[in-house]
C-alpha cells in the first residue's frame, strides 16, 4: 500500500529506511518529547523498523506505518495504529528536524484519515507532550480537538513526570462503518 499527497509519497516503513530513521530517532532534539524515543542504539532502530515491517503482513493488520517521502528523500514517519474498541485509531508522526515548519507532517497525518475512513474507523486520537507546541499544532491544523491534559506522562529521555495532550477527532458520521463497530452501516 502507497498513499500520495500534492508534495509526499507515503511507503510502508521497514528496515530499508535504516540509515534516515536512525538519524531522526536517535537525535536528543528531534526526540527530545517524544514517549518512546529517541532510540537506545542502532539495534533498537533496527528492531523498531524490522517489527513495522512485519506488522504490514499480519491479518487483521492493526498498525500501519508509512515513511514520509519527500522528492524520494525519506524525512519521517506517519502512523495509524487500530485501537480498541475497533472504532478508534490513533495517529502519530515524526519528521526530521531539518524538515520542520514546511507543514509536511500535518499533509501526511491528513493522508492517513481515507485510510482511517476506509477501515471503518469512527474517531482518531493523538497524544503529545503538553509542550510539544508543533504536534499540537498539527493536531489542530487536521481539526483534532484537545480532550484533556493529564499528568503522569514519562519520556523516555526524561526521568520527570509530565503532563499529556489528548486530542480527538469525530469522522464524518457519513462513513460507512464496519460491522464491528456497531453491527451496523450508516447512510
Amino acid at each position: 500500500m502507497e498513499l500520495t499527497t500534492e508534495r509526499l509519497h507515503l511507503v510502508p516503513l521497514g528496515t530499508a529506511h535504516f540509515i534516515t530513521a536512525h538519524r531522526y530517532a536517535s537525535d536528543p532534539e528531534n526526540t527530545r518529547l517524544m514517549l518512546f524515543l529517541p532510540t537506545a542504539d542502532e539495534a533498537d532502530s533496527m528492531q523498531y523498523l524490522a517489527e513495522r515491517e512485519a506488522q504490514w503482513q499480519t491479518q487483521p493488520q492493526m498498525i500501519f506505518e508509512f515513511a514520509i517521502l519527500l522528492d524520494g528523500v525519506h524525512i519521517g514517519s506517519v502512523s495509524l495504529d487500530r485501537l480498541e474498541p475497533p472504532c478508534t485509531g490513533e495517529l502519530g508522526w515524526i519528521v526530521d528536524k531539518h524538515y520542520w515548519g514546511h507543514g509536511y507532517a500535518v499533509e501526511a497525518a491528513r493522508a492517513m484519515l481515507p485510510l482511517a475512513a476506509s477501515l471503518g474507523m469512527e474517531r482518531l486520537i493523538a497524544h503529545c507532550d503538553s509542550e510539544n507546541h508543533a504536534s499540537r499544532r498539527v493536531m489542530e491544523k487536521l481539526g483534532m480537538k484537545l480532550a484533556g491534559i493529564s499528568g503522569g506522562r514519562k519520556n523516555r529521555s526524561s526521568g520527570e513526570l509530565r503532563q499529556e495532550c489528548l486530542y480527538v477527532l469525530e469522522l464524518s458520521p457519513h462513513i460507512a462503518l464496519s460491522p464491528n463497530c456497531h453491527g451496523k452501516k450508516n447512510t
